[in-house]
């Protein structure tokens, strides 16, 4: 569940990034912000209502500024209020400038709070609207441990004591770095990202089952960690069981979803021996092949077998692979 945000609470957060000043009377600090969308009024200052999306924070930069200075008085104050009127979070004004009377002291009268920032509208939109998008993107709890590995982000799960922690702690003193171990905040970025980061009083703090909390980045130094990681590889670490079935080429890709969106799902079993550090570095390099390169080994590999079999049954050479040999 998303966490109230309130004027108050945007105004402690961004006054600096924003260059914020409160303009009138402290007031509206306790209202709602329910939107990630932030707008100009546009028509709304003319009189006309309809379709206005009151919820949303409302911006005026120079042309709405400038809108209302060409208003005679008492029409200017009859848009005002009929503008403040609406249950609206907030009103921000851009650029520094100077809101026409009675512009402050309608909203105050309404208790909408005015805040006013020195940035250009362009340059307020450009910090407001991710800090925004932030906030309300839909946000998920797994158990596990977050690494980057290649620039891949691998997200380890399996039953506790698996060795998921052991594993990425490996992967960390190979010189690869971990995000966040046994509790992973993910949110969702637009219609197919995830992002994945630690609890804040964790502070990249690992468990080590017989040695206690380690500090990764007081050992390892501040590159071993990183705030945040994009989830790419959903990476299942499970017990060996010999009457599992087990898909020996990789052609069947096994998928899974978080937040409405599909991930790669791969599951690793565990025995005596099993380099299971090699194995990730194997995952992600694959990862990168695969997506990002738009190379499948798994698929290159059943078409030479197909391209094979359809050259012998033509009556190629069948053993046309020693003549291309120069040993």
């Amino acid at each position: 569940m998303t966490a109230r945000l309130t004027v108050s609470k945007l105004l402690d957060t961004m006054k600096d990034v924003l260059q914020l000043e409160e303009l009138g009377d402290p007031v509206g600090h306790d209202r709602e912000i329910t939107s990630p969308e932030a707008s100009s009024p546009g028509l709304a200052l003319s009189g006309y209502l309809n379709r206005f999306p009151y919820q949303r924070i409302q911006v005026l930069g120079e042309t709405e500024i400038t809108y209302l200075q060409s208003l005679d008085p008492a029409t200017r104050a009859a848009n005002l209020t009929a503008f403040f009127d609406f249950p609206m979070p907030c009103a921000f004004v851009t650029k520094g400038l100077e809101p026409p009377e009675p512009f402050v002291e309608v909203a105050d009268r309404a208790g909408v709070a005015v805040l006013r920032s020195q940035l250009k509208t362009a340059e307020f939109y450009r910090l407001l609207k991710p800090y925004l998008a932030d906030h309300f993107a839909p946000t998920t709890t797994m158990h596990g441990s977050l690494a980057d590995v290649y620039g891949v982000g691998l997200f380890f799960t399996g039953k506790s004591g698996i060795g998921k922690s052991e594993c990425v702690l490996d992967l960390v003193e190979r010189g690869h770095r971990l995000v966040a171990d046994d509790l992973v905040f993910v949110s969702r970025r637009g219609s197919d990202v995830l992002i994945g980061r630690g609890h804040e009083q964790q502070r990249h703090f690992m468990e080590i089952r017989g040695v206690g909390l380690i500090d990764v980045p007081a050992i390892f130094g501040v590159k071993a960690v990183r705030q945040q990681k994009r989830l790419e590889v959903v990476v299942v670490l499970e017990q060996w069981d010999g009457e599992a079935h087990i898909d020996r080429t990789g052609l069947d890709v096994q998928k899974t979803t978080v937040l409405g969106v599909e991930l790669p799902r791969i599951t690793v079993h565990l025995n005596p021996g099993k380099n299971i550090t090699v194995i990730a570095e194997v995952i992600a390099m694959n990862h990168l092949l695969r997506y990002h390169r738009g190379y499948d080994s798994a698929t290159a590999f059943n078409e030479m077998l197909i391209s094979n079999m359809s050259a012998k049954r033509r009556g190629g050479d069948a053993h046309r692979y020693l003549l291309e040999d120069d040993e």
